[in-house]
């Protein structure tokens, strides 16, 4: 009986014995496994953090990529071509840009040039103008548009005004209709087309009293160059220019106002800080254009400047990258001359530059030599390097 209750006892305490033991590995399992949980997190998360980071490096990159695109022109096609004609239209101002067999005429001098704009656009076998130009009302620059499309047809005609009242405005918008077109003002910001080229219209913003501040400013851009035709904008547009923050730097500047005083403001030539400049303007007129005020801006912003008055026509070529120019005549005209360089001068076109050349001897001299030759025979030069770079040599009267 004792044997027994000993041996009831004994299997007692072994299964008590074997009971707490699994329930010291249960629990220790449990502790093991609320410990290793948090280590598993702290190793996923930093990997969940990394993914995320690069994606939010992702997403900041793409508007910079985005921004140099836009920034970076797209590639000209082959073959493509741009030119600008500032035609020579006295006191006035007529220019005809062509890109990729597209064309676009600003502006048509006064009516006494139509004869002239008709024969220029026939020599260039232009029977379509894409576009047709008027600046603003003013004779100088709609006088001549009339024949212009005459001339030819054209798809659009921008104006800022569709009514005014003048002989030659009245020809102008008469023509128009004529050929079923309307007369458009076109809203800052407007952007199209022309060959590669693309065409912005900066002005005018406001409605202004004055004529010439309601000038439609087009910013032309082809490749990596630009250029800004004001018309007669005054520095009332200028300034709101400015003040809408329109992208305004341009390779070459047609000067506002044939170089009145009231345009090419500071600032407003500052922003456009153009390498070249060119001024649409008669010989000798009675407005004393262009002004030495308008002038000297230029020539403190190192601009290099060429005139239709001495010049004659005067083309631009770009190719996308560099612009090159073309004269009719005057090539090496002193174009924007300091007082010191115009004092003593005399009347003839040969001392608006420093040395005159001979073009049947190849000899040069200064304006003042005896021995220089008929008007006929003249080239000129701006200085001394020009015209031995020219094949010249100097003349052994003045020896310049």
């Amino acid at each position: 009986m004792k044997k027994g209750k000993i041996l009831c006892l004994l299997f007692t305490v072994l299964f008590l014995f074997f009971t707490l033991s699994s329930c010291l590995q249960i629990d220790i399992s449990l502790n093991d496994s609320i410990k290793s949980s948090p280590e598993t997190s702290s190793a996923t998360l930093p990997e969940s953090q990394d993914e995320n980071s690069s994606m939010d490096s992702s997403v900041s990159e793409s508007p910079d990529k985005s921004s140099t695109e836009n920034n970076t022109p797209p590639p000209l096609p082959e073959g493509s071509a741009f030119a600008v004609h500032f035609i020579d239209v006295g006191q006035a101002d007529a220019a005809l840009v062509l890109c990729d067999g597209k064309s676009m005429l600003i502006d048509g001098g006064n009516r006494a040039d139509g004869d002239l704009i008709y024969t220029y656009l026939q020599k260039q076998s232009l029977s379509y103008l894409d576009y047709v130009v008027c600046t603003h009302p003013d004779e100088d620059h709609v006088g001549g548009l009339a024949a212009a499309l005459t001339c030819a047809d054209a798809g659009t005609v921008y104006c800022p005004v569709t009514s005014y009242s003048s002989k030659a405005f009245t020809n102008f918008a008469d023509k128009a209709a004529e050929r079923g077109l309307e007369l458009v003002r076109p809203e800052p910001g407007t952007v199209f087309s022309l060959g590669s080229a693309q065409v912005t219209v900066l002005a005018p913003l406001a409605d202004y009293d004055d004529n010439n501040n309601q000038s439609i400013v087009l910013r032309i851009v082809y490749g990596e160059t630009s250029f800004l035709f004001t018309g007669d904008a005054a520095r009332e547009s200028e300034a709101d220019m400015l003040e809408s923050g329109a992208v305004l730097q341009s390779t070459v500047l047609k000067v506002g106002h044939h170089g009145s005083e009231s345009s090419t403001t500071y600032p407003f030539l500052r922003e456009v800080n153009p390498q070249y400049a060119v001024i649409s303007v008669g010989k000798d007129n009675s407005y004393g254009h262009p002004t030495e005020e308008a002038l000297s801006r230029l020539r403190d912003a190192g601009v290099q400047v060429f005139r239709t008055d001495m010049q004659g026509d005067i083309i631009c070529t770009s190719d996308g990258k560099t612009v090159t120019f073309t004269t009719q005549r005057g090539s090496g005209a002193v174009t924007n001359p300091t007082e010191e360089e115009t004092t003593g001068s005399g009347e003839q076109g040969g001392d608006e530059y420093r040395y005159i050349g001979n073009l049947n001897s190849k000899k040069f001299h200064l304006p003042t030599c005896a021995s220089l030759p008929a008007e006929e025979n003249r080239i000129y030069f701006l200085t001394r390097e020009e015209a031995v770079e020219a094949g010249y040599t100097p003349c052994g009267v003045c020896q310049p």
